[in-house]
């Protein structure tokens, strides 16, 4: 499972939270004729944001009145929240809601078309749907400098498996025994490193190691911003080792007709990963507000036009 923290808060603080966000931005619309209201929630953390306001922004665009309640809160917040009809829609991903959805039994895979078919199955009793996921992931992914990544030929990790003997991996000291870090890469793809460095989890200690060359491979998640500023290049997953957090919008299936649909799978359909670290990077490095850099991003791709 994606080890960024999504779920850390009580049931305790849920309506709590609800009713300060109910505090926050007010509805907006297009200038078209509004076509219903539509309440969209945001998880709390900054890509959490950027996403709720680019498919809220496209349902704006084609005439619906939308709130935003951005920030909203952890996924024990965010669930219950649309379960009760107090937002219509949120934006997930697939496996880390599936294995929320189902308890943690494990049902998550690699495989983004069974894993969004098996969230459906859980959420379809909940009067919920998962959409069309996005080919964006924001999942555990392992970088290498763009300079090791010449050096040793290395894009895929499967390219690691005949090199592993000349690197060392760099992570959280959890990582030797999960199955999605080292463990997974061993027995995954066959990759046998000359040894493991305890550092942090997609922190700072391991982006240290990798500019230093301690490391050569390190653990980040696939949509952080600061991996391009960094130098930091992520080896493509082909054996999908890591379950399929890829980026899919949650909705009510009340609110969920043909035209919400169409709009929203729109979005996912051109989203790409790369598309979402440059967004949370103009986020969170140049410190600009997620309303103002996804409407850019939906008029360069002509959703706009």
């Amino acid at each position: 499972m994606n080890w960024k923290p999504r779920s850390a808060l009580l049931a305790a603080v849920i309506s709590l939270s609800l009713s300060a966000a109910a505090c926050g931005s007010s509805p907006s619309t297009s200038s078209t004729t509004p076509k219903g209201t539509i309440t969209v929630a945001g998880f709390k953390f900054s890509e959490g944001s950027v996403l709720a306001e680019l498919y809220g922004q496209a349902l704006q665009h084609d005439g619906y009145t939308v709130t935003f309640k951005l920030n909203l809160g952890s996924r024990e917040v965010v669930g219950p929240a649309i379960k009760s009809s107090q937002v219509d829609l949120y934006i997930g991903y697939a496996a880390t809601d599936l294995e929320f959805y189902n308890n943690s039994a494990g049902e998550a895979s690699g495989d983004v078309t069974a894993t969004t078919s098996k969230l459906n199955s859980h959420l379809q009793p909940l009067n919920l749907v998962a959409l069309n996921p996005s080919s964006a992931v924001d999942q555990n992914a392992f970088a290498m400098t763009k300079a090791n990544s010449t050096k040793y030929n290395a894009t895929k990790l499967s390219d690691l498996a005949a090199i592993g003997g000349q690197l060392v991996l760099g992570a959280g000291p959890e990582c030797p025994t999960r199955p999605f870090c080292q463990l997974g890469l061993q027995k995954t793809y066959g990759i046998n490193f000359k040894s493991f460095k305890a550092l942090d989890t997609d922190g700072p200690l391991t982006r240290a190691a990798l500019k230093n060359n301690d490391i050569q491979v390190g653990l980040v998640f696939s949509s952080d911003a600061d991996l391009s500023s960094l130098g930091l290049v992520t080896l493509q997953d082909d054996k999908h080792l890591e379950n399929a957090d890829n980026v899919v919008p949650i909705v009510r299936t009340p609110v969920a007709t043909a035209e919400v649909k169409k709009v929203l799978n729109a979005v996912s359909a051109g989203l790409t990963t790369a598309d979402l670290v440059n967004l949370n990077s103009q986020v969170e490095l140049q410190h600009m507000d997620p309303d103002v850099v996804t409407k850019a991003y939906l008029q360069q791709h002509n959703y706009f036009g």
